[in-house]
């Protein structure tokens, strides 16, 4: 068996994943803009690594506008194209079309349910497998490691850090879903 690193063990010394790690993976997110963030970048990172992600996450969130979902709900043609020729941001059509289209969603979301963090409030809390077909459901380009990802980074789901790390006291200092407090 290979031995694979949690992210607790590489990510405080390096110069990219550090600050991310510290201050953002795990912890709880309601704010719908930052939620929509966080799924874009999952959706982005597909087959990439986390780190090219990370690097592009400035250009990503001007691109898309500061992930403002009624905003990108609007996108068409002209910003599509757009996106598609920006070399700071991850220029993969299917990519960039579903970011587009679950922004569409989101914002319908928000309108059943006050918000997107209120849609995963209702649903909350489901073991992966059902997060899993709800996610596919709901959005595009979303499969496991996609809404697993994205439910740990936003603190719907336990397991974005080790129990021995720093971070993870103050994440539930924080009291975030998957807590159930």
């Amino acid at each position: 068996m290979t031995f694979v690193p949690h992210y607790c063990d590489t990510a405080p010394q390096h110069e990219v994943h550090a600050v991310y790690h510290e201050q953002e993976y795990g912890f709880p997110v309601a704010h719908d803009h930052s939620l929509f963030e966080r799924l874009a970048l999952e959706i982005n990172q597909a087959g990439l690594s986390w780190e090219i992600v990370l690097r592009k996450r400035a250009a990503i969130w001007e691109s898309f506008r500061g992930f403002n979902p009624k905003i990108v709900a609007e996108f068409g043609t002209k910003e599509l194209d757009s996106l598609l020729a920006n070399p700071g941001i991850i220029r993969n059509r299917l990519k960039i079309e579903s970011i587009i289209h679950n922004a569409r969603v989101i914002s319908n979301l928000a309108q059943a349910f006050g918000s997107f963090s209120g849609w995963l409030s209702a649903q909350h809390p489901l073991p992966l497998e059902e997060w899993t077909i709800l996610f596919k459901k709901t959005f595009k380009f979303t499969g496991k490691e996609i809404t697993r990802e994205f439910l740990m980074s936003t603190g719907y789901l336990q397991g974005a850090h080790k129990e021995d790390c720093p971070v993870f006291r103050r994440i539930v200092a924080l009291k975030p879903p998957w807590l159930g407090a």
